[in-house]
């Protein structure tokens, strides 16, 4: 069994690898385009492996900290795959039981990560306590809001588009901290899980506002004087 396990951390590693190299050309690339597009289908289709795989490996370990958080990491890329489906609902294509369970499943591994990293329950959970709790409110927010998108579409027709690139972002984060935790060795246990998320969740806020304004401009440019 532990060459299995040993072969399924390699394919892991593998994935995650693939996934840290293709992101950037998905997301410097036109949007919408051929380039973008099969940039960003390598890239969540590698994100899928390296969930099933860290599932496996975190739960033949028994490690419910990196089950939780691989539940949470892969949710951000799906939730910005799948938001592409739905992103014309005038032709029916609203949130389907699939995507509710997922939402659903989000919440809870994430409202886990909070309680668990605020109880502290083991000497794994008393490390990494607040790398838990803000991992998992990262996690909540991303649930959430599906979820109120799905009881209550927006209104906004560009608010897809700030989901999917919220979300991939979101996505890539966790990729780059997977990267920090195993490669970044002379930084503080904390710090290396931690950092990723400070420097791109401000990132991901000022890329959707860029949008928002040139969408805003080039609306306001088309409408009749």
């Amino acid at each position: 069994m532990d060459t299995v396990i040993r072969v399924v951390l390699w394919i892991h590693v593998l994935a995650g690898t693939v996934a840290l190299l293709v992101a950037p050309g998905a997301l410097l690339t036109v949007k919408g385009g051929p380039a973008h597009r099969r940039w960003g289908k390598i890239y969540f289709w590698a994100m899928t492996v390296v969930a099933v795989t860290a599932l496996g490996v975190g739960y033949w370990r028994s490690r419910v900290f990196l089950v939780l958080v691989a539940v949470f990491s892969f949710y951000a890329a799906l939730s910005g795959y799948r938001v592409l489906y739905r992103k014309r609902p005038e032709l029916g294509r609203g949130a389907t039981t699939f995507d509710w369970i997922a939402a659903v499943l989000t919440l809870l591994a994430s409202s886990a990560l909070v309680v668990m990293g605020i109880l502290r329950p083991s000497p794994t959970w008393q490390r990494l306590g607040a790398v838990a709790i803000v991992l998992g409110i990262v996690g909540l927010f991303l649930a959430v809001r599906d979820i109120l998108a799905f009881v209550r579409p927006p209104t906004d027709r560009n608010a897809w588009w700030y989901h999917h690139m919220t979300s991939m972002i979101a996505s890539y984060i966790a990729v780059v901290t997977a990267f920090s935790v195993v490669n970044f060795t002379f930084l503080p246990l904390t710090a290396k899980w931690l950092w990723p998320t400070i420097i791109g969740t401000p990132l991901i806020f000022i890329w959707v506002t860029y949008y928002k304004i040139r969408f805003n401009r080039r609306k306001g440019a088309t409408q009749p004087a």
